[in-house]
């Protein structure tokens, strides 16, 4: 826990009291302030009062003399209307911040390497702490990942914080500088959080607030709208690394024909192939192996070390995790894939695809996967997506609506073993939220795994 916070005998207010706002609770009590807490729902303000907090509805609580707001990140600053204790501090001169900005006012001196990315920024965080502890570096790995970044460990003034860090974390920073901030790629996602495309792209931007001439910013251009922030991010102050899955970017790091090129000198350097790494399959891992590329060689870390550990990543759970198997069958979660656009990358790694897709759609559906409906050989749907998938499917691809992730998975594995073709996958990539059948895209996905193995035991009998 960070114990170093600065607001020693001030009060600060804690808004949400979930994983993220309990470890900010406790570490600013360790740090000497004095806290008082809410969360709108039960549960979390009987985890609060199971803590120890002083509770009191902040959208109301009396007297309004916190030093700062922490809130949630889940909870909307702006929109689709700021929550009442956010308008209410604003409206009187209270900061309002969330914990990274506290990790980053902790003094301790660290590193901070940030990434984010409408896709693909858990699987870069978890392959660069990865890659920088097989290197010997002092890291820690936290975020929008999983683990509140004020229950990581106070590291030394040699050690390097590695944070995923979403559109609504990103709001809440101020004064944080990550000295090697990344943005992978923007496409649409949150929208209702930021109010259209605009407020997503500037909030995403905010990665590299506050940088300087002595920090790095890389960034992918693979997309349209990060090719214009790299404009941008060209004239400084901080150096401007381009990194590319589809091609040569100069002065750069990109991926030709599987291959990861160090082109930072201009040398133009082969470094690995990225073909036989198991757990970065695809065109989207590319990129991510070029972003961890260039953020390690911005901390220090030897080209051969790099590539040496991106061999041993051991890949995360529901980013297209391998979880079963029979003959000629795979069974792949990738529940994390809660939009369209994450959907794409895991539709492009197979030929033979027996797809579970389905849950909470999000704007735009799925007509932007449409290139991808002949590797789908049947599409089988759950949640309240089903019937705007089934239509846009249409004639192109057969549809089972399967309602729910049991069944879907039971008649996805009938379907394939039935059909008898070799490297059959079924796919748990949804492209919904997960929220209209579970509390998580993680619940979501440990229950893939636990069913998919179940349907495998039940053929092998």
């Amino acid at each position: 826990m960070i114990r170093t916070l600065p607001f020693r005998n001030r009060t600060v207010a804690v808004l949400g009291l979930a994983r993220t706002g309990l470890a900010a609770a406790e570490a600013l009590q360790a740090s000497g302030a004095r806290v008082v807490a809410w969360d709108d729902g039960e549960k979390g303000r009987a985890a609060g009062e199971a803590r120890g907090l002083v509770l009191a509805d902040l959208a109301t609580a009396e007297p309004l003399d916190w030093a700062a707001l922490v809130m949630s990140p889940g909870i909307p600053l702006t929109h689709p209307k700021p929550h009442p204790a956010a308008a209410r501090a604003l409206v009187a001169g209270i900061e309002v911040i969330g914990d990274i900005e506290l990790l980053g006012r902790a003094g301790t001196g660290a590193r901070f390497t940030g990434i984010t990315g409408t896709n693909g920024k858990s699987t870069t965080t978890a392959l660069i702490g990865h890659v920088m502890a097989k290197a010997g570096l002092e890291t820690a790995v936290g975020g929008n990942l999983g683990t509140a970044v004020l229950s990581l460990p106070a590291l030394s003034a040699e050690g390097h914080y590695v944070i995923e860090m979403s559109s609504f974390q990103l709001d809440l920073v101020q004064h944080t500088r990550f000295a090697t901030a990344i943005l992978l790629n923007v496409t649409p996602d949150h929208l209702d959080r930021h109010g259209d495309m605009a407020g997503y792209i500037a909030a995403k931007r905010r990665i590299f607030l506050n940088q300087g001439p002595s920090d790095t910013a890389i960034i992918g251009v693979d997309d349209e709208h990060t090719r214009t922030l790299a404009a941008e991010l060209a004239r400084g102050p901080a150096r401007l690394v381009r990194i590319s899955a589809e091609g040569p970017v100069a002065g750069g790091v990109y991926v030709m024909d599987g291959r990861l090129i160090d082109d930072l000198d201009g040398a133009q350097r082969s470094i690995m192939d990225l073909g036989p790494v198991p757990t970065l399959p695809g065109r989207h891992n590319w990129q991510n192996a070029a972003a961890t590329y260039a953020a390690c060689r911005a901390a220090g870390v030897a080209p051969a070390e790099i590539a040496a550990a991106i061999a041993t990543y051991p890949g995360l759970p529901h980013r297209q995790e391998l979880v079963a198997e029979l003959p000629g069958i795979r069974f792949v979660n990738d529940s994390k894939a809660t939009n369209a656009d994450a959907a794409a990358k895991a539709l492009g790694c197979y030929d033979r695809i027996y797809w579970i897709a389905g849950g909470l759609p999000k704007a735009g559906g799925i007509t932007s996967l449409k290139s991808f409906f002949p590797r789908i050989a049947r599409a089988f749907l759950i949640g309240q997506a089903a019937d705007e998938f089934a239509q846009t499917l249409g004639s192109q691809v057969p549809v089972t609506r399967s309602g729910d992730l049991k069944t879907a998975i039971a008649d996805a594995t009938a379907a394939a073993r039935r059909d008898g073709a070799p490297d059959a996958v079924v796919l748990l990539s949804p492209a919904c939220a997960s929220y209209d059948q579970f509390t998580s895209y993680e619940a979501r996905g440990d229950a893939f795994r636990t069913l998919a193995r179940a349907a495998v035991d039940e053929a092998r009998r």
